[in-house]
């Protein structure tokens, strides 16, 4: 594998990052994951604009502007070739000696690397996921998409631990989202997601759901998910860039709906996969 470290390709086995880097010593940075399919980028300015985001919040200046994102990671998949991936992208604010305050004068740390990106297992498609509830006990900016990520770690080793594949956060009696997931419910054959705020990931996959489900007529609002809601849902899914759209078919052990995915969630996978295919050809 050949990786992108501070301006330089070269072998993943050759990429050095010094000890003193404030992500290694505080996770002091954030990143993006990127899916790609047929050699091009799943919304890619869409992916920019939240880094770009996240950058802002955390104060670290841009190092390199939108042609130079863009060359870089042509460039690297280039040196990757292969059907579907992922490309892994991250920023910290450089090496310094460890000191809480910001450094004066520092360059930020550049990494990006390709994943091969497995498709969903059609045995989901038939029996679904099981998911468990767990208090949120995440920072209040989880709309930043921050390496800091010990709470989602331990919440989803939890999750695994209980035989699930995700875990859902609640915080003052809400769902917020997943470990590493945004969340979407349907009642009455309406599809609600939580609002973007700061309890939540602005999710990339997240919008192009809501953006298909209003091309096709499929109706859906944008509202608090409360537990009751939670645990009276018809479907429960998942969504994530690489998770694409997981349909919950057990949520603490107890089925959901009837216990198989539902005809709301077959519906959207099916624009949703369009959506894939029209990109692999160029049409979107």
């Amino acid at each position: 594998m050949t990786v992108y470290l501070n301006g330089e390709y070269l072998p993943e086995s050759e990429a050095r990052v010094s000890v003193l880097d404030r992500g290694f010593l505080f996770g002091d940075g954030v990143y993006e994951v990127v899916p790609v399919y047929g050699g091009r980028c799943l919304r890619l300015e869409e992916h920019l604009d939240r880094l770009e985001r996240s950058l802002a919040a955390v104060r670290i200046e841009p190092p390199l502007d939108r042609a130079g994102w863009r060359d870089m990671l042509t460039r690297l998949l280039e040196h990757n070739p292969g059907e579907d991936r992922s490309v892994y992208l991250q920023v910290t604010r450089g090496v310094a000696r460890r000191d809480h305050a910001f450094p004066a004068d520092t360059s930020p740390t550049v990494f990006a690397m390709v994943n091969a990106l497995t498709p969903p297992d059609p045995a989901v498609r038939e029996t679904g996921v099981a998911a468990v509830t767990m208090p949120d006990t995440r920072w209040s900016r989880c709309d930043i998409k921050a390496i800091t990520l010990l709470a989602n770690i331990l919440a989803r080793q939890q999750a695994v631990e209980a035989g699930a594949t995700e875990a859902i956060l609640m915080r003052g009696g809400r769902a917020t989202e997943g470990a590493a997931s945004n969340l979407f419910v349907v009642g009455d054959g309406v599809i609600v997601t939580p609002p973007k705020d700061q309890s939540l990931l602005p999710g990339i996959t997240r919008d192009l759901v809501v953006e298909l489900a209003a091309d096709h007529g499929i109706p859906l609002m944008e509202a608090p998910v409360t537990e009751a809601d939670l645990r009276a849902a018809e479907e429960i899914w998942l969504t994530s860039s690489t998770k694409e759209i997981l349909p919950v078919t057990r949520l603490d052990g107890v089925p959901v709906g009837d216990g198989r995915p539902g005809p709301v969630w077959a519906r959207m996978m099916k624009h949703y996969q369009t959506y894939k295919q029209q990109l692999r050809e160029g049409r979107v």
